[in-house]
């Protein structure tokens, strides 16, 4: 696969000024296989999920790879009853990208909310898939926080 988004978020990143580093490795679809691959631990890797959630559309969440997404706490967080995954089809519709690709991103290179825990935006750093499964982005999660501009919420994970 070409690296359009991929290309254009390390162009967004290099405006900013920030401090990063992009890591090119082995094709990962799984945290557990990017952190092997990107020979980083688990602990600093944040997954991106899509989903559909009421009254705010796509949403972008992300969350640390050594966590998961408890679904009454994220219903509370955001202030909705519903959401739901978003399929393959929609991903890759929106997006373009597979499972395992897309990145702690949103605005402007997709048309979703980005959305993250106050646990995980008090990180110090991450590691997450930069529109690629063979590529991704290594950053201090304060630069991050100040690049993407999630919507930080109360936290709605807990250990995998």
């Amino acid at each position: 696969m070409a690296h359009g988004h991929s290309d254009a978020l390390v162009a967004l990143l290099s405006a900013s000024g920030r401090p990063f580093s992009v890591l090119e490795h082995v094709e990962a679809r799984s945290a557990e296989d990017a952190a092997a691959a990107r020979g980083t631990p688990l602990l600093l890797g944040g997954k991106s999920v899509l989903m559909r959630v009421e009254r705010m559309g796509e949403v972008v969440v992300v969350v640390g790879s050594d966590r998961k997404i408890i679904g009454r706490l994220l219903r509370k967080a955001l202030g909705v009853q519903r959401y739901r995954f978003s399929t393959p089809e929609e991903l890759r519709s929106l997006t373009g990208l597979a499972y395992g690709e897309l990145p702690a991103w949103a605005s402007p290179l997709f048309a979703a909310t980005l959305v993250v825990g106050e646990d995980f935006a008090a990180r110090e750093e991450l590691v997450f898939a930069a529109a690629s499964a063979t590529r991704s982005i290594r950053m201090r999660v304060s630069d991050w926080l100040a690049v993407a501009r999630p919507r930080v919420v109360a936290p709605f994970t807990e250990p995998a």
